[in-house]
Formats: C-alpha cells, structure tokens, sequence
C-alpha cells in the first residue's frame, strides 16, 4: 500500500519537463526535500533560477548521478523523462538502491493497464501514469454527461461541482454572492471558485459575479438539475463531435467514444490521416487544417455539438476552438447560439488553462496538471480521502478529516484566521448521516468528513488547518 510521504522526506525526481518541473514546485512548496536529475542545460538552468531544490546536471541512466543524489535515503523516485523505457527502467534502479516508492509515467499504453503483457508490479512500479490516456478518459467522460459540462463527483457521489461560464442574461451576473444564496434559498448551493481572467479567486460573501466569469458551484446531488437550471447550463446529450488532432490524444477519444456519437475527425498531416482512417472505421477523418474556417465548414462544424482540439500547439487549440464556437452558435458574437454548443480544449501552460476558460471555451484541459495532479494524490492519499484538480481554475478539491484538536475545530468557519479569506473555503461536510453545505456559522467538530477547495498552492495551508 502507498502511504502518505512526511513532510521533510527525501523526492527524486527524474527529468525537468513539464511534469517534473510542476512536480518540483509543488513538492517544494509543501516543504518535502527534493532532488533532481536533469541533462537538458536549458531545463537545468531554468530550474536552477526558480525552484529551491537540490539540483544534479546528468542522466537518469547514470548511476553515478544516483550515487550523488544519495538514492539510497530517498522515500520516493518520480520517473518524468521524456523516454518511456528510460523511466521504466529507472524504476528497477530504484528498486536495486532500495527506494520503496517508485511513481513512473509512460505515454505507450502497451505497460501498466487491465490486460497488458507487463503490469506494475512487474515493472516493480507502484503508480504509472498515462498522461495522454487520463486527458482522453476525462474528455470522453465529459461528452457523455448530459450537459457536457465540467462536474465533480465527491462525498460519495453525494456531492456535485458544476462548472458553469456567466453570460450577461444569467441569473448570477452582476451579483453579489451573499444576494445570491438570499434569493434561491430553497436549497444549499455554494460557489466555491471563480476563473477571471488569468485568475482563480475563493469568494466571499461580498464578492461579485461578473459576465464572462467562470464559476464552480457545490451543491448535493439531489438538486443538480435545478443548479443547472438556475446556473443557465442547458441539458442535453452530446451527439455529434468534431475532434481537430489525430495525435495520442485525438485518437484515443474517437476509440473511447466508439459508436456513441458521431464523429468527425481533421488531422493536418496527410500520412497521419490515411492511417487514422483504416484504424478508426467508425470515424469520418478529414484531412486539412482545422485552424481554418473553411475547413470546418466542410467538416459541418455548424451541426456538432461538441467541438475537440487535441494538436500540439496552445495557440491552436484556444484559437481554434473560439473559432468553432462562433461557427456553432451561427456567428453571433455572444456565443450564445441556442446554448448547448461546448469546446474542450487541450493546453499545456497553466496559466492558458484559466486563461482559455475565460474567454468563451468550455473546458481546458492540462495533461501535465493533470498527471501530476494523480501523482500528487498518491504521495498524500492517507491525509486526504480524494483529491482533484478543477479544470480551468487554479484551484484543488479536497475531502478531508479534521483531526481532534486541529484548527479547524476551534471556531466556526467565519471567525477563522482572516488569512484564510481568499485562499481557501469549506463547502460541505458530512454530518448526522448526510452530507451538508457548509455556511459561515458552520462549526466542523473532531472526525468529521469535510470537502474544501483552494488554491492549488495553497494545499499544504488546508492540510495544516485540519491536522495537529
């Protein structure tokens, strides 16, 4: 079983990609003493410049640049080079220095899945991760939600969290959230997070919900559609999908989806294209470039439901993306159409991910978040019962036990330290047999089931509130 690391215990982490990198700064940010391995010069510098690890210029092939991280005394190796094999094989390395944990990612979904010639515990690995293949399952899991958009299940499935983007004729817009909670009283609901920009806010009471905002609001499972309805998110199944990339990504969701939906599928590179088109027979592959107006048009874009850019490029994927949703919605300016239109998007900057939820996308999705985020958990798994990332917000969903004598037990939740106030919020907790939003008089007793959400770096301030 992987136990939750201490605080102070010793990380390795091979390979300063995107994974890595985000893995450093968060692992440093909780305080756990972390080293890593690094050929790349650039990557090496740039790590050197902002992270507050030790640092080793080599390879992860090196056994000497093991001997000198001190491999023996680490707690945990993370194996985030670029080279599927060279991460595997890291692993056994680890095993032979003796460290307990090893956390390996690989692209090939040949390794580690139901079914595969060589699982974990063959490769002698305790978590692999599949970046391509976790964004894929998320996306397919999305587009058969009947309103396709972003929801959280938590507390069992007794608790829901619902994305939902403000538009100027919705009931939230231009409100106060304390005016908000007063005027639909006949059910618990809280909005625990807004996107803004290229910013995740907690609000409070005060805060004031704008046009164009991006919210995630908590409420039981009970009265979802009535938080939809409320919220301005139309119901409907998705039926038909444009997915632009035939890369990992592109292709895994049309074989997830399957025959479903229908779906059409554009990749840019000619080769890629014929190839795509024997493996997946059950979808149209149109060759061309799908950043294109003209191309969409051909491909139907005003008939889909549901609009995928899967490519390489961030640019590619928000440009194009707000491009197909024009087209949707019949060219009108507002995005409105007649409402059930979503995009999903693939990027890979974080700051792009709140950013890309802001300005008219549905959904942003970060494989490197997203994988580090599953990584994140397992290190932390005994501490907190679930955790998840919410896509387009910087921004954790937590569930939780308060430890007797902890913080959190001392005070109602609106006199706690007011510098708590914009970092993080308590929304449920789970009391006499049922689960309950949670509002400012709400006191969480000793043992007590809770489910926060915060601000991605601010993590380890929650898990302090909760524990002694």
């Amino acid at each position: 079983m992987f136990k939750r690391l201490k605080n102070k215990e010793k990380i390795l982490i091979l390979g300063l990609g995107g994974v890595g990198y985000y893995l450093a700064k968060r692992l440093q940010h909780e305080e756990y003493a972390v080293t890593a391995i690094e050929p790349d010069p650039e990557r090496y510098r740039y790590g050197d410049e902002t992270l507050d690890v030790r640092l080793i210029r080599g390879e992860a092939m090196d056994i000497d640049c093991w001997r000198e991280a001190d491999a023996a005394s680490m707690a945990c190796v993370i194996c985030v080079t670029d080279n599927d094999a060279v991460n595997m094989m890291s692993a056994q390395i680890a095993d032979k220095f003796g460290i307990p944990y090893k956390i390996v990612r690989v692209h090939s979904l040949q390794f580690g899945l139901p079914g595969s010639l060589l699982g974990g515990d063959d490769l002698k690995i305790d978590l692999l991760i599949h970046p391509e293949e976790m964004v894929a399952q998320e996306i397919t899991r999305v587009i058969k939600l009947r309103h396709g958009n972003e929801v959280i299940e938590s507390a069992d499935q007794k608790i829901q969290l619902l994305a939902a983007r403000i538009t100027h004729d919705s009931q939230f817009a231009d409100q106060k959230l304390k005016d908000i909670s007063l005027k639909y009283s006949t059910f618990a609901f809280r909005v625990v997070a807004v996107a803004r920009g290229i910013t995740t806010i907690i609000p409070d009471g005060e805060f004031e919900i704008l046009p164009h905002d991006q919210i995630v609001v908590m409420t039981d499972s009970e009265h979802l559609p009535e938080m939809m309805k409320i919220a301005g998110v139309p119901q409907g199944l998705r039926q038909r999908v444009l997915i632009v990339g035939g890369g990992r990504i592109g292709c895994r969701v049309a074989e997830l989806l399957k025959k479903s939906v229908e779906i059409t599928l554009i990749e840019r590179d000619g080769e890629r294209a014929r190839e795509l088109a024997g493996l997946l027979t059950h979808v149209q592959v149109l060759h061309g470039d799908g950043s294109k107006a003209d191309v969409l048009n051909l491909a139907g874009v005003q008939d889909i439901d549901t609009f995928i850019t899967t490519t390489g490029s961030n640019e590619t994927n928000i440009m194009s993306s707000l491009l197909a949703k024009n087209m949707m919605s019949g060219g009108n300016n507002n995005g409105n159409g007649n409402g059930t239109e979503k995009t999903i998007a693939v990027v890979s900057k974080e700051d792009y991910q709140v950013l890309a939820a802001t300005i008219g996308l549905d959904i942003a999705l970060n494989k490197k978040v997203m994988a580090a985020g599953e990584i994140m958990k397992h290190i932390r798994r005994s501490e907190l019962i679930s955790a998840a990332h919410l896509h387009g917000f910087d921004a954790e969903v937590v569930e939780l036990v308060a430890a007797p004598g902890s913080p959190i037990t001392k005070k109602p939740l609106a006199k706690l330290d007011p510098s708590y106030q914009g970092k993080l919020l308590i929304g449920g907790v789970y009391r006499d047999g049922v689960w309950q939003v949670a509002v400012g008089s709400t006191h969480i007793a000793a043992h007590e089931r809770v489910i926060g959400v915060c601000l991605s770096m601010q993590l380890k301030e929650m898990r302090k509130l909760f524990s002694v």
